[in-house]
């Protein structure tokens, strides 16, 4: 598939992509669609190191100079020069110094003399060799060796962690803890990233009730909106939260637009399923170019992705997820997170990891489908990791995504599974 081929032509004609199938899409090609119809931000800014966390770099870091930027002892020990010393009996040095971490010693070292040096202390000139203090003997101001040194040992060379000029971090590279000390041991105090993707989101359905409202007869309060905003909070976009909007077209499409004006990224909760209200479809319909597909998998099955066009001539990327709480978490780490790393600036998002282990009860499951079973994953008594399913999956239990740590993820060709099997899990711990 290639960017020629734009939303609406695969609306008004989906025979023009001989496997577009919106009825019985695979999670996977879901995934292939939406990814060729993004495009990073353009807009850049420059921010202090310690404010990067969690921003994605947009240009390479190249090191000013080399890291170390000078030979230095790995070990407090007594820094010397091999060639002095003889390989097959004990040689006595005499100590004429000391260097400390920070400091110099700026006088050469003659044959037979050696300094005292603490870890990361510069290496004296014509010293190649650091023996640590515990292989050494003191004998007043000499020291014996008890055991012939390598040439080079226990010492750090300049430039042997990261060369002036090589390229540190690439554009692209999501900044972690880590990299905020791998730059300032650089001297660097800014960095160019990416501006933040804005994320405007909104609950859909006469349902729904506010936190601290009291329940009407049929209502339900709005918990998918504190999701999407936990979810988002940690990928480090800007929120735009519009609220809970009642089934009425006219709030509904001013706050559409309101939307898509101001955010880079929409996404609805409810209002693109079978046999629901059709005012949302209505006014996509209407207002943009979106695609509606109903996914091979559990739960989640129906998804909206496009986009929204203003009366300004901005566009911002639609994502139509259900109403039930649980899928509104599964859809978002299945499809949208990847979604918003690539808007972000993360050309090639890593996935998520995913592993084999045992799973401790047995698993119902139809054939023909994805499923993200929520899961436990837990050291046994003897070390091995198993998981465990954490009860009921409908996708109305948020309950099963609080305790979980993982999704059990069973493809297509997976049926029913007796206790013991192994299964394919997907860790949640530090995205949730």
């Amino acid at each position: 598939m290639t960017q020629a081929i734009t939303i609406s032509q695969i609306i008004l004609d989906p025979s023009c992509m001989d496997d577009y199938d919106p009825n019985a899409m695979s999670v996977l090609k879901a995934r292939q669609f939406i990814k060729q119809y993004l495009t990073p931000v353009q807009q850049t800014e420059s921010i202090a190191l310690r404010t990067s966390l969690g921003r994605i770099l947009s240009a390479d870091i190249l090191s000013p100079a080399n890291v170390p930027n000078y030979d230095n002892s790995a070990m407090d020990g007594y820094a010397f020069n091999a060639d002095d010393v003889a390989a097959d009996t004990a040689t006595k040095l005499k100590v004429i110094g000391t260097v400390y971490a920070g400091k110099s010693f700026d006088s050469a070292l003659k044959s037979g003399e050696c300094v005292r040096i603490m870890t990361g202390g510069m290496m004296p000139i014509s010293a190649n060799t650091v023996a640590m203090q515990e292989r050494v003997m003191v004998e007043g101001d000499h020291i014996i060796l008890t055991e012939a040194p390598k040439r080079g040992m226990n010492v750090r060379y300049a430039g042997e962690d990261l060369q002036q000029g090589q390229r540190v971090l690439a554009a692209g590279h999501l900044m972690r803890a880590a990299d905020l000390g791998l730059i300032a041991s650089l001297g660097i105090a800014e960095v160019l990233v990416c501006r933040k993707l804005k994320v405007a989101f909104f609950s859909t359905g006469d349902e729904l009730a506010g936190v601290g409202d009291v329940l009407k007869t049929g209502q339900v309060y709005d918990s998918n909106r504190y999701t999407l905003y936990g979810m988002l909070s940690r990928m480090g976009v800007e929120i735009i939260d519009m609220g809970a909007i009642a089934d009425a077209p006219a709030l509904l499409e001013s706050t559409l637009l309101a939307a898509a004006s101001q955010a880079d990224v929409v996404i609805t909760s409810g209002g693109v399923s079978v046999g629901e209200a059709d005012y949302m479809k209505l006014l996509l319909a209407k207002h943009g170019q979106v695609m509606f597909w109903k996914i091979a998998m559990k739960p989640g099955r129906p998804l909206a992705y496009g986009k929204i066009q203003t009366g300004d001539n901005k566009a911002a990327h639609y994502f139509g997820l259900p109403g039930n709480p649980v899928a509104v978490m599964v859809t978002f780490y299945q499809f949208v997170r990847e979604a918003l790393l690539v808007l972000m600036g993360q050309a090639n998002p890593p996935p998520l990891p995913m592993f084999k282990v045992e799973c401790t009860e047995k698993i119902k499951k139809m054939t023909g489908r994805t499923e993200f079973q929520r899961g436990v994953l837990f050291a046994d008594s003897d070390g091995t990791w198993k998981v465990k399913p954490t009860g009921s999956q409908g996708s109305a239990i948020l309950s099963s995504m609080s305790l979980a740590n993982c999704f059990i993820v069973l493809d297509e060709s997976v049926g029913n599974l007796d206790a013991g099997s192994l299964v394919t899990i997907q860790l949640l711990d530090g995205i949730v």
